[in-house]
C-alpha cells in the first residue's frame, strides 16, 4: 500500500504567534493518526520556480489515513487557529508505493 503525505508551504506568516499555538495540536492531531513529520520548517534552499517557504512534510502509512487526517474533528480544530494567520499551499499527495 501506497504512503500518504501531506506537503504543506507557508506563503505568509501574518500571525507567528497563532502558528506557535497550532503547532502543539496539530503535531498530536497527526500522531494521532498514524503520521510523522520528516520536514518541519528546516533548512531548504529553492530552486527554478520554488519559494523561500516554511515547508512542512508528514508521511503517513497510506493516502487515506493522510486524507482522514486532515478531516478529522482533531485537525479541524487545530486548523481554525490558523485562519486568518497564515496563507499556504496544502496538498495530501499518494506516494509510488
Amino acid at each position: 500500500m501506497a504512503k500518504g503525505y501531506w506537503v504543506v508551504c507557508y506563503r505568509e506568516i501574518r500571525d507567528p504567534d497563532a502558528l506557535a499555538g497550532y503547532a502543539g495540536p496539530a503535531g498530536e492531531a497527526v500522531r494521532a493518526g498514524g503520521g510523522r513529520f520528516l520536514a518541519r520548517g528546516g533548512r531548504m534552499q529553492p530552486f527554478e520556480a520554488g519559494v523561500d517557504a516554511r515547508t512542512v512534510i508528514v508521511e503517513f502509512p497510506s493516502f487515506e489515513q493522510a486524507l482522514a487526517t486532515h478531516e478529522g474533528a482533531a485537525y479541524r480544530a487545530a486548523a481554525a487557529m490558523l485562519e486568518g494567520a497564515v496563507e499556504r499551499d496544502f496538498r495530501v499527495i499518494e506516494g509510488v508505493d
